[in-house]
């Protein structure tokens, strides 16, 4: 049997196992570059299978318009795009990929928390202007001795966190979902969000984007914060105010910010940009060659299982929160 399958990610998934994997049942595979609901809604009509990236809307307009559709699945982790529940009550199953790059996401988020607190950028600027000045990039603070807080851990700041052992680095975290015991085997405390935000030296947001998470960094949030503390972002732009993060940065109620995920995306003119406190990276955490071969093949299959009858490995539940 022939299957049609719709593809809005050509960025994030590798188009060779693609191929290689949805050639094996016979798939058609159409290719969109559609994103807002209603485009999305007619590219999938007479679809059996849709996979998309986090920035196609498959809203429950989308589920209802699709009536061949069988199966949805996220190259990626969040679902925050997707409606899932709407999803589930239409009969269609919604699947990701809950390991997809742990590995790069939690090495980028270090990588961006080192050059925020090294200055690295800063002093990369002045070098290539022809100067050499150490001073440019003060004050800097030792990390050994410091406080990491972690908001929501799951597989990605879990990982983090095992990667900060041996750091000298106390580690504590909130995640209202999580169990204790998971953070206890790694050393971390359980705190509360307004504990974690006034006792860390370097807050990095790993949460989904939710009704309940959306916007949670704003002015009161940042204003618990250290007045040289660091923001690291790898988790969605939506859980930090902007306007918010640039006032507490100029003001000196916050030391820096290492931003890979922004709301919008791409940023378009941001005053953020204009600030040797801020480093900034493209949505880029989740890359490595090996990332995409990984996620392809795991979303694939999943909806060739789907497709199949069978049970995927990966199905979202809709009460699902934080991951």
């Amino acid at each position: 049997m022939s299957y049609k399958v719709v593809v809005s990610d050509t960025k994030v998934m590798d188009g060779e196992t693609r191929a290689a994997v949805l050639d094996a049942v016979d798939a058609t595979v159409e290719t969109i570059a559609a994103k807002e609901p209603e485009a999305v809604a007619r590219a999938v009509d007479g679809a059996d299978a849709l996979i998309v990236d986090a920035g196609t809307q498959v809203t429950a307009e989308v589920i209802e318009a699709a009536d061949s559709l069988k199966v949805v699945g996220r190259a990626g982790i969040g679902m925050d795009n997707i409606a899932v529940r709407a999803a589930v009550a239409a009969g269609v199953t919604a699947v990701n990929v809950p390991d997809y790059s742990v590995e790069e996401v939690s090495t980028h988020t270090f990588a961006l928390m080192l050059a925020c607190l090294r200055r690295i950028p800063t002093f990369d600027r002045s070098v290539k202007r022809g100067e050499w000045k150490w001073a440019v990039g003060q004050p800097i603070r030792r990390l050994a001795g410091s406080t990491v807080g972690l908001v929501a851990f799951g597989k990605l700041a879990s990982r983090f966190a095992a990667k900060l052992r041996g750091f000298d680095i106390d580690v504590i975290a909130y995640d209202p979902y999580a169990p204790e015991y998971r953070m206890g085997d790694l050393g971390v405390e359980s705190v509360t969000l307004e504990t974690l935000l006034g006792d860390s030296d370097i807050v990095s947001l790993h949460a989904p984007l939710t009704d309940e998470t959306r916007g949670m960094i704003d002015a009161d949030a940042l204003d618990r914060m250290h007045d040289d503390a660091l923001l690291v972002n790898t988790g969605r732009g939506g859980l930090v105010d902007e306007a918010a993060l640039y006032d507490a940065l100029i003001s000196g109620d916050l030391g820096g910010a290492g931003l890979d995920v922004r709301k919008p995306e791409p940023p378009g003119d941001s005053p953020l940009h204009d600030l040797d406190s801020v480093v900034c990276s493209p949505h880029v955490a989740w890359y490595s060659e090996e990332s995409r071969v990984e996620l392809t093949q795991t979303v694939a299959e999943d909806v060739i299982r789907v497709l199949r009858g069978e049970q995927p490995e990966n199905p979202i539940d809709p009460e699902t929160g934080w991951f």
